[in-house]
């Protein structure tokens, strides 16, 4: 069983920064790759990013790609996600989810664990 706890989302003008953090409990958190989803009111969920276990692969939505940057921290049970250059469309609600098995991947049902969100606004 992991435990995941998302924080760090909050309001932002277009333009600006957030970085948000996942913290891991439970089984050993480098057995597992890591994801970050999202989801926007009335949209579906979608994928945003995903890390192997050792960092080494990464994959982007291409709606992110050159403006979010997934990372982890395996000493700190952390998986990080920097977002700069946020634009309105960018506002929803984002998740972290772990999958049991070392390779990232963009498909949430490949996902075992999820946090519980954390609430990310852009304004324009």
């Amino acid at each position: 069983q992991v435990q995941l706890v998302e924080s760090g989302g909050g309001l932002v003008q277009a333009g600006g920064s957030l970085r948000l953090s996942c913290a891991a409990s439970g089984r050993l958190f480098s057995d597992y790759a890591m994801g970050w989803f999202r989801q926007a009111p009335g949209k579906e969920r979608e994928f945003v990013a995903a890390i192997n276990w050792s960092a080494i692969i990464s994959l982007y939505a291409d709606s992110v790609k050159g403006r979010f940057t997934i990372s982890r921290d395996n000493t700190k049970n952390t998986v990080y996600l920097q977002m700069n250059s946020l634009k309105p469309e960018d506002t929803a609600v984002y998740y972290c989810a772990a999958r049991g098995s070392s390779s990232a991947r963009d498909n949430g049902d490949l996902y075992d664990y999820w946090g519980q969100g954390t609430q990310v606004t852009v304004s324009s």
